[in-house]
């Protein structure tokens, strides 16, 4: 069996890109110790496509990029951008 090495979820919660979604995806996925294929499999979506949004390719779909993301537990929330600050420092004090 392979063995899953944890990665760090990113440490500002602003998802600025697909790359930065991606690895918090990633972190999401081998902190619970699974695999791209077992995680692929448990979701129900092709590897390739979990690989994509690990990756942060921007060819996943937003409906699917919605269910990864639910199904491994990251967590999204959309915020007015003049307040962007403002919850970026209630969410980093808080970790």
């Amino acid at each position: 069996m392979k063995r899953v090495v944890a990665t760090s979820i990113p440490s500002d919660p602003f998802v600025s890109d697909a790359r930065v979604l991606g690895a918090a995806v990633r972190a999401a996925r081998t902190a619970a110790g699974l695999t791209v294929e077992n995680a692929a499999l448990i979701i129900g979506v092709a590897k390739q496509t979990l690989s994509d949004l690990e990756a942060g390719k921007d060819t996943v779909s937003l409906g699917l990029m919605l269910r990864i993301t639910r199904e491994l537990g990251v967590a999204l929330f959309v915020a007015p951008a003049e307040q962007r600050e403002r919850f970026r420092r209630v969410f980093v004090s808080t970790n």
